[in-house]
This record gives C-alpha cells, sequence and structure tokens, in this order.
C-alpha cells in the first residue's frame, strides 16, 4: 500500500532499546497491511558528539527533514555530558529537532492501565 522513509535516531540510554522494538513493530505492521518502511539510521546525543562533534549533525537534519516520519528515542542521562559546564549536551538533538522541523509536542510516557480502568 504506503511506502514511507523513516529516520531513525536511537540516541542515549534507552532510546535505542526502544527504536528496535519500534522498529520490529514497524515490520509487523508493514507485513501485515502491505507497507514498506525504508529505514535510514542515523546519530544523535552522545553517540552523535563522540562521533561527529555536535548532539545532532547537519547531515541527520538533512535525514528528517527529507523523511516521511523520525523514530526517536531518546537523549541525555549522560552525567558527564550534562550541566552548565558541559560544552555540548545531547538535548540540543531535541530542541533543534523541534525548531527545524516546526514541532511543538513532546510525549511523555502514559499509564494506559490507569486510563483503561477510567474507561471502565
Amino acid at each position: 500500500m504506503g511506502n514511507y522513509f523513516i529516520a531513525v535516531l536511537p540516541g542515549d540510554g534507552i532510546g535505542p532499546e526502544v527504536t528496535e522494538q519500534a522498529v520490529r513493530v514497524l515490520q509487523v505492521i508493514g507485513k501485515r497491511y502491505g507497507h514498506a518502511f525504508n529505514l535510514q539510521h542515523a546519530l544523535v546525543g552522545v553517540a552523535a558528539i563522540e562521533a561527529e562533534g555536535d548532539a545532532i549533525s547537519d547531515a541527520t537534519m538533512q535525514l528528517c527533514q527529507q523523511s516521511d516520519a523520525v523514530l526517536f528515542g531518546a537523549v541525555g542521562g549522560i552525567p558527564r555530558f550534562e550541566g552548565p559546564n558541559s560544552k555540548i549536551q545531547p538535548e540540543r538533538a531535541l530542541f533543534r529537532l523541534r525548531k527545524e522541523l516546526a514541532l511543538f509536542a513532546g510525549s511523555t510516557r502514559a499509564n494506559w492501565r490507569s486510563l483503561l480502568w477510567q474507561a471502565k
């Protein structure tokens, strides 16, 4: 049915584990409903700082801008990159993505069990 190009940015901490499982879900959806998800992985956060010198590179931003969607894991949580004395903070990647892609919403964990309980 559909052919979608998705930038996958695993990031730091639990981000790689979460995005790996999300990719598995996309693969199942694609197989079941006939969608093709073309995934392009890129660095963000601490991995990008260590390899590329910034929390998100211009090349990664360009990849995100050209994609149909961005699958973003997590950034931050590494003590040596936190606080006012850190030259480059991993969270800058998130701020840049929000600004340049005109995204103004974040997501947080939801307690689905309590939401479902209230729906009874």
